[in-house]
């Protein structure tokens, strides 16, 4: 997959599973992008980072030797270390509290996606070219256990059905112009729905869509 000067971006991925490591490789090869290492632990993953200064370093979350966290732990330290390294952390199963702490400080070139996700290829080659250009990918899944989330004089409460699904897509790290052709809707509705959402939710408007995704997530998961 090439970037917007024609160079191929090039990949790191880490999973300790070699069969799923291998065929996801295969598959992001023949959506054209450039392999340029493979990791099955942590160590092998920073090393290769370090050798191979790829573009976006694609991470389970979990592997040895605890298979706890520490792919998100490994991710957290190659943001420190490399800040324009795209990292894409994939798990297993749903853990908001994880993906929370991947985005918590900077969302810019991150994201958090189900395993399931690698299925539709499309959307995860997409997902991957979002990172890679500095956006931010979270799982529908996360959105939608955060929005399900109650509280007292809950403020989501008081908004419509399609404002709240503005809000799931805005979560997610979509811009405008994506939620307009995801909902096919116009750009002044998407402009007027996101412009009531953050008024109804006390939150500041500014034109960083990484900062907005930011302030939504900090939000909902309070």
């Amino acid at each position: 997959m090439s970037e917007g000067d024609g160079r191929t971006t090039r990949l790191v991925v880490a999973d300790d599973s070699l069969l799923f490591r291998r065929g996801l490789c295969l598959l992001l090869e023949e959506a054209g992008f450039e392999i340029a290492g493979e990791a099955s632990d942590s160590d092998q993953l920073l090393a290769r980072v370090e050798v191979e200064s790829p573009d976006i370093a694609i991470v389970d979350i979990k592997m040895p030797p605890t298979f706890t966290d520490e792919g998100l732990r490994a991710a957290n330290e190659l943001r420190r270390r490399h800040p324009d390294l795209g990292v894409l952390v994939l798990s297993q199963y749903l853990e908001v509290h994880y993906a929370m702490k991947l985005i918590e400080n900077e969302i810019r070139g991150v994201g958090y996606l189900l395993k399931d996700r690698v299925t539709a290829v499309d959307e995860f080659t997409d997902a991957i070219r979002r990172v890679g250009r500095g956006g931010s990918v979270v799982d529908t899944g996360v959105v939608a256990e955060l929005l399900s989330r109650r509280r007292t004089n809950n403020p989501l409460d008081g908004l419509t059905g399609r404002e709240r699904e503005v809000l799931s897509l805005m979560a997610e790290g979509r811009s405008n112009y994506a939620i307009q052709e995801r909902l096919y809707i116009s750009a002044r509705t998407v402009e007027t729905h996101v412009r009531n959402i953050l008024m109804k939710l006390g939150l500041e408007e500014t034109p960083d869509d990484h900062r907005r995704v930011l302030a939504v997530l900090t939000y909902l998961k309070a």
